[in-house]
């Protein structure tokens, strides 16, 4: 929380005259969402600057550009939370809250923000699939499930892009995806089309 604040009050020098949001920032989209998208947490000139997740950064100009190709996103890009941007039959979250240093939220940090993913898990009602950024994610969700009754498969599976894994009546398929993150778009760890055939599943899981 310090971090999130000293960050904000700090700023970026190409953001200097943008009074960052600099607390935690909730979900967003469509309350009637059957996708849901669960990232790591927000970035300390992004999300936290904005106030909306993966809104302002690099990580969300590939994550709304795919869900744009995909149909779930009104328009490619998102810089700020007046820009225009909706989301159809998709929602979008992460399991930290506030922006860790580092881009690492700690264990204690994550089980502070448990609660406010579970309760938006919750009022989602209509979800599906969804879709963990990351392996901190895909444990995280895969974690949240398995204490509701969930069946989850032995050996309980590993984390892996395109890995998908059917929870049973109490939860929803899970199709997992590496993070949008410069590390991994950068370095060609994670490539457009990878990212496409991810949310192409989605859909075709939930049409079917």
């Amino acid at each position: 929380m310090e971090w999130r604040e000293q960050v904000a009050a700090e700023k970026r020098a190409a953001f200097r005259d943008w009074e960052y949001w600099g607390r935690p920032v909730p979900g967003f989209g469509d309350p009637l969402a059957r996708l849901l998208i669960v990232g790591l947490a927000p970035a300390a000139h992004g999300a936290n600057r904005t106030g909306r997740m993966f809104t302002g950064d690099r990580s969300g100009d590939w994550l709304y550009s795919a869900l744009h190709r995909a149909g779930f996103a009104s328009q490619p890009g998102s810089d700020s939370v007046d820009d225009g941007l909706t989301l159809s039959d998709c929602f979008v979250t992460a399991i930290g809250r506030c922006a860790p240093p580092a881009n690492k939220p700690t264990a204690e940090e994550l089980t502070h923000c448990r609660p406010w993913l579970e309760a938006e898990l919750d009022l989602l009602e209509r979800v599906e699939v969804v879709v963990p950024l990351g392996g901190l994610a895909f444990n995280q969700v895969l974690r949240i499930y398995l204490d509701r009754g969930a069946t989850v498969p032995k050996p309980r599976p590993r984390f892996g892009h395109g890995a998908e894994l059917d929870l049973g009546p109490v939860g929803p398929a899970i199709i997992a995806s590496y993070h949008p993150s410069q590390q991994n778009t950068f370095t060609g760890r994670l490539t457009e089309q990878m990212l496409d055939s991810v949310f192409a599943r989605a859909m075709e899981v939930i049409e079917s």
